[in-house]
């Protein structure tokens, strides 16, 4: 028995919401001699597979850490083979996404994007906006922290026009004016190619998510190391602080 025709359905809770630090392209093409691009490609290909593994588990929410805000800084070549990427794959894949029932939703600044791809963005978001097999949220130039502080400013416009009072700013409002709004914080967030941090991402989001770092480079990603990160999350007593140890 492979690790993915384990049934978690009947044995376990599903996990909600499954976040993705996509990690380990570059050194994955790096051990193959080949230029950074070609890992770029091959990570692609591995988003499909978590997308076709969350929606065969049942998972409602999948974020993938698409292209962070200090992805920028990369040389100006890798960059533009990324974005021409992602030009690709909002033309031949939404189709796709759509027949499957997937909606699509993307996170982060835009104003840094170029204006095609936004129009290729508000396009598939507004083709799967009804559809309820998986939300597939994407994190494109985004930074948590930056997510943060933009919803702190809306807070700081509207006490400022009156719509709330000082007073009334708590958790909910903030959370209700992040690019993640009305969607379910993620119970669970995996990490590839061995690194242990967070990245800048979904820092509000992941106060109490379980972490699961994978020794798997990005590009080789399966549906069994989707599978053996839920079962891993299914060993953790989530006490949300409520008990002690």
């Amino acid at each position: 028995m492979t690790e993915k025709s384990f049934d978690f359905h009947r044995r376990f809770p599903v996990p909600t919401h499954v976040a993705i630090i996509m990690d380990g392209n570059g050194r994955w093409a790096q051990q193959r001699g080949l230029p950074r691009t070609a890992g770029n490609r091959r990570g692609a290909d591995a988003a499909r597979v978590a997308v076709r593994a969350a929606v065969g588990q049942g998972v409602r929410y999948l974020t993938l850490y698409g292209f962070s805000s200090e992805n920028w800084k990369r040389p100006a070549d890798e960059v533009e083979d990324l974005m021409g990427l992602l030009r690709y794959y909002l033309r031949s894949e939404i189709a796709d996404l759509h027949k499957q029932g997937i909606r699509l939703r993307v996170i982060g600044d835009r104003s840094r994007l170029a204006t095609d791809i936004v129009s290729l963005i508000e396009d598939a978001e507004r083709l799967t906006a009804g559809n309820d097999t998986l939300t597939l949220i994407v994190a494109l130039s985004y930074g948590s922290r930056a997510e943060i502080a933009c919803a702190a400013r809306r807070l700081a416009e509207d006490a400022t026009a009156g719509r709330i009072r000082p007073y009334e700013i708590d958790e909910a409002a903030l959370a209700s004016r992040l690019f993640t709004a009305g969607v379910p914080d993620p119970d669970l967030l995996i990490r590839t190619s061995g690194e242990q941090r967070i990245s800048n991402f979904l820092l509000w989001q992941s106060a109490y998510t379980e972490f699961v770092f994978l020794d798997t480079l990005w590009p080789d990603f399966s549906e069994d190391d989707f599978v053996r990160a839920i079962k891993e999350y299914h060993g953790r007593d989530r006490r949300y602080g409520a008990t002690g140890a």
